[in-house]
């Protein structure tokens, strides 16, 4: 079954929520590189903002912490989980979008040799970034592994998910329904901000995106 289809069949109006968190810094992220599923550490700015979020997070009382493999998103995760209290679950179907040669190269130096393979994914079209993996192939491996653990959840539960900027964009993507080409209008996230999912009577709805602070409640009658 696809995630899609996963979603549809969920039990709406569990109030589980799920919150996807960037993780902190990397000095790649300062020089603009392109990670993907390059193993670089945080900054010691990066493990701070990973503290700070922690406080915040550990707030919302999580159930259950899963997160990539990569060290950058498991740093941050662990952050999290001494406060909580909780053992985090690592899956290697969260880390970044593979994107062979791009691996790397400054965002400049990727315009320079690839600008027609960038304007092209820019434009929505499915692009092996580098010869990688395609955005819709990210969904595939994540999505399921998000729903996977969200399905454990206890009524009004909170799964945390620490993963990477282009996984999280698709992974919302896929369980919102969105068609892929519209993904990319769901902006990027900030390190170490995150975005929520809640379970609604007709299957998960962001309900915020690129925090840095506790959600308020809506207040209106948009609600």
């Amino acid at each position: 079954m696809s995630a899609t289809g996963e979603v549809a069949a969920g039990r709406p109006g569990r109030g589980r929520r799920v919150i996807l968190w960037r993780h902190g810094q990397t000095s790649w992220n300062v020089e603009r590189r392109f990670q993907g599923s390059t193993d670089v550490p945080l900054t010691e700015a990066g493990i701070s903002q990973a503290r700070r979020a922690a406080r915040l997070l550990a707030g919302l009382k999580p159930d259950a912490i899963i997160a990539s493999d990569l060290q950058r998103a498991a740093h941050t995760a662990a952050e999290l989980a001494t406060l909580a209290g909780l053992e985090v679950m690592h899956d290697e179907a969260l880390r970044e979008t593979y994107a062979g040669v791009w691996q790397g190269l400054t965002h400049e130096e990727i315009i320079a040799r690839y600008g027609e393979e960038y304007a092209a994914w820019k434009r929505g079209e499915p692009v092996r970034r580098g010869g990688g993996e395609l955005e819709t192939e990210v969904a595939d491996r994540a999505a399921p592994v998000v729903l996977r653990h969200a399905e454990k959840l206890p009524e009004d539960g909170t799964l945390v998910v620490v993963s990477h900027g282009g996984t999280i964009r698709t992974t919302i993507g896929r369980l919102l329904g969105l068609e892929p080409r519209h993904w990319e209008s769901l902006g990027g996230l900030t390190n170490c901000c995150w975005s929520v999912l809640g379970e609604g009577a007709r299957g998960w709805r962001l309900l915020e995106h690129n925090a840095g602070t506790l959600p308020e409640p809506v207040l209106g009658d948009d609600d």
